[in-house]
């Protein structure tokens, strides 16, 4: 993998390019200091992962994040800050990761074997031809789309949020999710996450085919449901895998459940 490091500090900049090569096989082809000469650079090259500070000269990492973000070809973006306060905005974008300054060996780590591992799944099936450009298998064809239908929001995995960390979640471990108010709850086997959006731009976000929107403030994945139970005026709850909550299936959803279930 090919990785900039964007840093207007030096020794923060030197620091994490060292944990890098310490940690990785990850080549740092760059470091820059100012968001300007990021995009010039961009313009002529191509990297696999950026890190990204937010507080840089003349355009910062949020800015340049969006713009990267139109890119055809997106790179990997792991912000890097002392501010915790920007991990919801580094979420909407999409962000791989979000990591706290001063580092911390151990979370750069394991940060690096998890971004290795993604490129390596992204990647899979490529071949270079005899004229040196990458050719795509029929099995690695199909997961192209599938990690394209994972950009639209149909895709198998999602960024999760918890504690101000960006956790690449498999939509399966998802089990349902519920709405409060101005945030969604995401209840998985790995834990409860609150994510800053509305439950109806969450459920967008997920595979369609697999998460119903049994209620105004209850999405749920149908391959986790373990048990329906009848319930009061003809509707139902339902009981997951693993989870001692219920989740209701409202009166207006209650015909599509039964066609999705067959029941």
């Amino acid at each position: 993998m090919r990785a900039l490091i964007v840093e207007d500090e030096i020794p923060a900049s030197e620091e994490l390019n060292y944990l890098i090569q310490e940690h990785s096989q990850i080549e740092v082809v760059a470091c820059l200091e100012d968001g300007l000469d990021v995009l010039k650079f961009l313009q002529e090259q191509e990297v696999d992962v950026i890190f990204l500070d937010i507080n840089i000269p003349s355009l910062d990492g949020m800015m340049l994040a969006h713009h990267i973000g139109k890119f055809a070809s997106k790179p990997y973006i792991v912000f890097t800050t002392a501010y915790k306060e920007h991990a919801a905005e580094a979420f909407e974008l999409e962000a791989f990761d979000y990591i706290l300054k001063p580092y911390d060996e151990k979370r750069i780590a394991a940060m690096l074997l998890k971004l290795e591992n993604a490129f390596k799944r992204d990647h899979a099936g490529e071949a270079v031809d005899e004229h040196g450009q990458a050719q795509v298998t029929d099995e690695a064809s199909m997961q192209g789309s599938q990690a394209k239908a994972s950009v639209a929001g149909t895709g198998i995995r999602i960024n999760l949020l918890r504690n101000d960390n960006i956790i690449v979640t498999d939509t399966a471990d998802i089990y349902y999710a519920e709405a409060q108010e101005k945030v969604t709850k995401v209840y998985t086997k790995n834990g409860e996450f609150t994510m800053p959006v509305s439950i109806t731009d969450f459920h967008g976000r997920l595979p369609q085919e697999s998460f119903f929107r049994c209620h105004r403030s209850y999405l749920v994945n149908l391959s986790q449901i373990r048990e329906i139970v009848p319930w009061f005026n003809n509707t139902y709850l339902l009981r997951l895998r693993d989870l001692e909550a219920e989740v209701p299936v409202s009166r207006g959803k209650v015909k599509e459940f039964r066609q999705l279930m067959r029941i």
